[in-house]
């Protein structure tokens, strides 16, 4: 009966793998929750902050504030945002092969790529890529903190200003429901009336600026740019748990199917040896 014990050991393991995997489930599935109420909660400020700054843009302020300025330099700024851990699918996967995909078309046409890495996946992968990381943000743990991630961006943000690079892109996974999210790039700077689809309405925007422009714009678009930043990380967050969720459900059912059909070669095995043993007994009985 080795082949029997052997197959025993198996199915001992895969149990024991079905536990770690249901656990996992159970725990993002609690995660998850606060997650997407946190990521709910942070929609309506950032969506109201993205229609001011793109009716600003279509305002003729006496102050344009560098945000808005479009530069003439080659290279192009990467903020992407992944996960610090794995088993989670395909989230990653989707969402570096869109990043893959924009430094290709970039290299193709003769420009470089400069990138802030939130999240140890994303880091790993432009490291790999050969694409220079100015700076990095990892072990965010399960609640975004704008203290955490202002700080990386603001590198990429100060080259912007300083007419180094030519444009911001953002790289996240936007949540839609819990079996479905999907991989974006948007255009974080420079802003941009079109860009960021205003209100609906004709004429032209303007504004009374108090105490003065400058003071309000800078506040305002530093403002956005945060708001921007984070809630991408908080939609990535809720993702994440969703993603986990589904891959841990899906990885135990899977360790109970394998389970079930260890356990039925198991006992076809053991059948099989019985039988054997009874026709040993039966011949020799005959041959007595």
């Amino acid at each position: 009966m080795a082949a029997g014990k052997e197959i025993r050991g198996k199915i001992k393991s895969v149990e024991n793998t079905k536990k770690i995997t249901k656990a996992m489930e159970m725990v993002a599935a609690s995660k998850m929750r606060k997650a997407q109420d946190r990521m709910r909660a942070a929609r309506p400020y950032s969506e109201k902050i993205r229609h001011v700054a793109a009716n600003l843009g279509k305002a003729n302020p006496e102050y344009v504030h560098p945000f808005m300025e479009v530069n003439q330099a080659k290279d192009v700024g990467f903020i992407v945002v992944t996960t610090d851990k794995g088993l989670c699918g395909g989230l990653n996967t989707n969402v570096l092969r869109m990043v893959s995909n924009k430094l290709r078309d970039l290299q193709t046409e003769g420009h470089k790529a400069k990138a802030v890495a939130i999240g140890n996946k994303g880091l790993g992968f432009l490291g790999r890529s050969g694409v220079q990381v100015v700076s990095h943000a990892t072990q965010l743990g399960d609640t975004p903190h704008l203290d955490k991630l202002i700080g990386p961006v603001k590198v990429l943000l100060d080259a912007y200003v300083a007419g180094e690079i030519h444009s911001v892109q953002l790289c996240y996974t936007r949540f839609i429901n819990t079996m479905k999210q999907e991989s974006v790039v948007e255009q974080l700077l420079p802003l941009s009336a079109d860009a960021l689809k205003p209100h609906e309405g004709h004429g032209t925007w303007d504004y009374i600026y108090e105490p003065d422009a400058q003071t309000v714009i800078d506040e305002l678009l530093l403002r956005y740019v945060e708001a921007m930043v984070y809630q991408a990380v908080a939609e990535s967050m809720a993702s994440e748990q969703s993603a986990r969720m589904v891959a841990m459900k899906s990885a135990t059912d899977n360790a109970g199917n394998v389970i079930n059909e260890l356990k039925l070669v198991y006992n076809k095995t053991r059948q099989a040896a019985i039988t054997k043993e009874l026709s040993e007994i039966v011949a020799g009985a005959a041959a007595v």
